[in-house]
């Protein structure tokens, strides 16, 4: 009933699409980040008068063009791969997920493309007003961009707003609004565009404090300091009120990845969270995928007030999902094995009732309907060959997760000293505060990239919860074919990243014009 496929294919289909994931997500969160800090200081310029912030604007415009630029070439290739790499997927669900990022491309791109030309080129062309109109523009359509791109993959996250059809074969849209509004994606688009402004601050932060070290355009590194640390300590604390509920949502929705963000093999009623910790095997569990935490620090009940916003709830662990639990609110959930069983079921019934509709048999036709509609919940578990393939990489998720939020809390104490350095003019004493800015540019970019591992890789098997696991989305190609793309889109893509260091480095040794 399932076809033996190559797992290299598999491997490498899905290395190629992370590598331009992670490449893409380089460029965009600063993207994010920086048009809200040139909206800002063209807002100054626009209400004051001031040349100086017209030119601390145009300053950071540069950098955001450069950026911009290469983020977008990354992203449409991310896009083209859904077709080339992932052609199952895109049969499957194609109608919903395509519909976002028509709309992302139709609505947002254009008006990115529209407004971005007269940001730059319409200096003393266009009314102040117009152009300051431009500028937030250009910005708002990058965040909308965001917005159904987003969408989509927290459709993939918790699909709901669609019906299956046994005829097609595919998932079909019923409920736009539902697919559109649903609470993953609307806390989903918030947390990740904080997250970007978040990164844009820090750079702001950490360009401006090397200007401070070389003793170099001190007003304008001074002004850019005192913004970029607002703006980031205010998206900071936001980005924590979004996260408690990225917890929530997970909890109810993905229960797995929030066991392995935890590494929590036995659950229980008032979990506690551990704030740092070592995973490894232990040798009484059944599976090596099966980690489990020594020698953690923990806070608790925490985990259980994270999860389900009380400190006395249960919380299940990966063996409690493996065999099976019943939810904070009564709902049964069987044991994966069940549902493997489940998905079977659904399956094969797909597969008689698609024979029935051939022979014109109606009444085969109707009973094997019925057993699909009943099992399609499972539809995708149908497809695994062990209950331990639910289970993801639990070192992996656990330690970007503790990162992620390790580094977001120093991010905080970033922003507040180096407000208060700026304010203050401590420049020959607390050096360590500038140099702290500058290491804390690199580090902002982990503390991204760790946030989507514990998101996507979180979620493995899964391309679609529960619906359609990895080993059944890609195309059926020779895995040679992936290998040699790979490789070439490594090398394109590093070259890109290069030319935009240096770009950037360039641009920053210029500063700007007193």
């Amino acid at each position: 009933m399932i076809e033996s496929i190559d797992t290299s294919l598999i491997d490498w289909s899905r290395a190629q699409f992370a590598m331009t994931a992670m490449y893409h997500w380089i460029f965009v969160p600063l993207t994010l980040g920086l048009a809200v800090v040139m909206g800002i200081m063209e807002t100054l310029y626009y209400k004051t008068g001031n040349e100086f912030w017209k030119k601390t604007a145009q300053f950071w415009m540069k950098l955001f063009g450069i950026n911009f630029a290469i983020g977008v070439a990354t992203g449409l290739i991310l896009e083209f791969e859904f077709g080339t790499n992932w052609s199952n997927y895109s049969w499957f669900v194609g109608d919903i997920f395509g519909a976002p990022l028509a709309i992302e491309g139709i609505l947002a791109f254009f008006m990115e493309a529209t407004f971005i030309a007269v940001m730059f080129f319409g200096w003393g062309k266009v009314s102040k007003r117009f152009h300051l109109a431009s500028t937030w523009l250009t910005g708002l359509g990058a965040t909308i961009s965001a917005w159904w791109i987003l969408v989509a993959n927290a459709w993939m996250q918790h699909p709901v707003g669609m019906e299956f059809n046994p005829d097609t074969v595919r998932n079909e849209m019923v409920d736009f609004w539902a697919v559109a509004t649903s609470p993953v994606a609307v806390n989903k688009f918030f947390h990740t565009v904080l997250s970007g402004w978040v990164l844009g601050a820090v750079f702001v932060v950490g360009i401006s404090c090397w200007y401070l070290l070389k003793k170099r355009n001190r007003e304008f590194a001074l002004a850019s300091i005192k913004i970029g640390a607002i703006f980031g300590l205010v998206a900071s604390l936001l980005s924590v009120w979004t996260g408690d509920g990225s917890g929530y949502q997970i909890a109810q929705t993905q229960p797995m990845k929030l066991a392995a963000m935890e590494g929590l093999n036995e659950g229980g009623k008032g979990a506690p969270f551990t704030l740092i910790g070592l995973t490894c095997t232990d040798p009484q569990l059944p599976s090596e995928r099966m980690k489990t935490v020594k020698y953690g620090i923990t806070i608790p009940k925490l985990l259980s007030f994270l999860g389900y916003h009380d400190f006395d709830a249960y919380v299940p662990g990966i063996q409690n999902i493996m065999d099976g639990y019943t939810s904070e609110d009564g709902k049964v959930y069987p044991s994966i094995e069940q549902r493997m069983a489940n998905g079977r079921l659904a399956i094969d019934a797909l597969k008689t009732y698609k024979q029935a509709v051939k022979d014109k048999n109606d009444a085969l036709a109707s009973q094997s309907l019925q057993t699909l509609r009943a099992n399609f919940r499972d539809f995708g578990y149908g497809y695994l060959s062990s209950p331990y393939d639910t289970i993801p990489p639990v070192p992996l998720v656990f330690y970007s997760f503790r990162l992620m939020v390790g580094l977001g809390m120093l991010f905080v104490l970033l922003f507040i000293c180096s407000w208060w350095y700026a304010k203050k003019r401590k420049f020959e004493k607390f050096k360590f505060i500038p140099y702290l800015a500058i290491a804390c540019v690199p580090l902002a970019y982990i503390a991204s990239q760790c946030g989507w591992i514990v998101a996507e890789v979180g979620r493995q098997p899964w391309v679609v919860q529960n619906l359609m696991p990895t080993n059944v989305a890609i195309t059926r190609i020779a895995s040679g074919w992936v290998v040699t793309t790979f490789w070439m889109f490594a090398i394109l893509f590093t070259l890109l990243l290069i030319a935009e260091i240096g770009i950037m480095f360039t641009q920053i040794r210029k500063g700007v014009k007193e």
